[in-house]
């Protein structure tokens, strides 16, 4: 049964890694579906146990926010605020600040893969119309996205598995985690300037012809302040005694009840297929876990809340969320996080897992997301033209990272 489970578990993770290549029809979801049911069928873990294993505070908060978004997006809102900020641009490189903080910002609170398939059709619009090299802007669009989601607990799928698991506050991981991604932010605008500087050294003026979007307002009306009310009430959820996903999904009951969309058209907008791919890992995980094959690794595990473990913690972000990606990764390090026991290295795991998702185009979905929409324009985004750019991207966030946890650690602003 050992053997079995480990065969399964390392056979479960291939399929993650080569899905995940162009050409291959096999979706990761499929990979870890599989992985699930053969863990079940060759006795590692019993049916009740599979359903045990499911960590269903995780995927409450995921389908809360997602019925939430889904009901924003279908109302235009992510156009209308991406139409909205960066149209008042007037050059080149106010655009690229533009895209960077409202695409930062935004993927904070509303998910980040949600902000790039909204954004990525008005930046590519916006570029039509001005001429413009779209290269620079959509590089900026997936690093913002993944700088800027860091910064909360709802901004990605890998924080808030780590936001449910470690307990930390939604507030206080905003805390700690704002002065990361946006200084990382910051840090993106210089360094696309420096690698595209053709393109912004003239300052040249630019136009935007907003037409062609739709807006159901009378539906904003509803979303949008159901939407705010869910962000204030995760603020306040250590206050009022109720877990972020109970809130989630009170949000989503209430934007269905009373939003103006009709509930079927909303449903059928969910990623299910995340679900189930989130459902899938947490029992293969599990079952390998049971046999003691992780044990080792949990017990010698060489994370201490210093700079040391600052340092592997963002190594092995960088290595395997390439291989693997962020979420299967951070499933992964779950059992290891939760023997350490530290606040210092759940938020390392955030920021680092999420920030190595720049260095290159499979590093994290949002990425695929904005190279297959500007792929159906006719737009290449090249593996290497984004790797050059990527990885120094990622290691200047990086010392960003280990700079500020490090800095808040010492002044006794992270538990120890």
């Amino acid at each position: 049964m050992a053997s079995a489970a480990l065969i399964i578990f390392i056979t479960t993770y291939i399929g993650i890694i080569f899905t995940r290549l162009p050409g291959i029809n096999v979706d990761r979801p499929s990979a870890a579906f599989f992985g699930a049911v053969a863990m079940i069928l060759f006795g590692v873990v019993s049916m009740e146990d599979a359903v045990l294993a499911i960590d269903f505070n995780t995927i409450f908060l995921l389908l809360g926010m997602m019925i939430i978004i889904s009901v924003l997006e279908l109302d235009g809102f992510f156009t209308l605020i991406a139409r909205t900020t960066i149209t008042f641009s007037s050059n080149t490189s106010q655009l690229l600040t533009l895209v960077v903080f409202t695409t930062g910002i935004a993927s904070a609170f509303l998910v980040n893969d949600a902000v790039v398939l909204l954004f990525t059709p008005v930046i590519l619009r916006i570029c039509r119309s001005g001429n413009l090299n779209p290269i620079p802007y959509l590089f900026a669009e997936i690093m913002a996205s993944n700088i800027g989601s860091a910064m909360t607990i709802t901004g990605n799928p890998q924080n808030i598995l780590i936001g449910i698991n470690s307990g930390i506050p939604y507030g206080w991981f905003l805390l700690h985690l704002l002065p990361v991604s946006l200084l990382g932010m910051v840090a993106l605008v210089f360094i696309i300037r420096r690698f595209f500087r053709t393109e912004f050294k003239t300052g040249r003026n630019i136009t935007f012809n907003g037409d062609g979007f739709e807006y159901h307002y009378a539906s904003m009306k509803v979303s949008v302040p159901i939407f705010l009310l869910v962000i204030l009430l995760f603020f306040l959820s250590p206050l009022l005694d109720i877990p972020i996903p109970v809130i989630a999904l009170l949000g989503a009951s209430l934007v269905l009840l009373f939003g103006r969309i009709r509930p079927s058209k909303v449903i059928k907008q969910v990623d299910w297929v995340l679900l189930v791919f989130f459902a899938g890992l947490f029992i293969v995980v599990d079952g390998v876990e049971r046999t003691g094959f992780l044990q080792p690794i949990i017990d010698h595990a060489p994370l201490s809340s210093d700079i040391a473990g600052l340092g592997i913690l963002h190594g092995l972000g960088l290595v395997l969320s390439q291989i693997v990606s962020n979420v299967p990764y951070t499933i992964v390090m779950l059992p290891i996080m939760k023997a350490a026991g530290s606040e210092l290295l759940w938020l390392a795991l955030a920021s680092s897992a999420t920030l190595a998702g720049n260095a290159t185009i499979i590093g994290a979905m949002a990425n695929l997301i904005v190279i297959e929409s500007a792929r159906d324009e006719g737009i290449t985004v090249g593996f290497w033209p984004f790797l050059k750019v990527g990885i120094v991207v990622t290691l200047a966030s990086f010392i960003i990272s280990i700079a500020v946890l490090y800095a808040e650690y010492t002044l006794a602003i992270i538990a120890r």
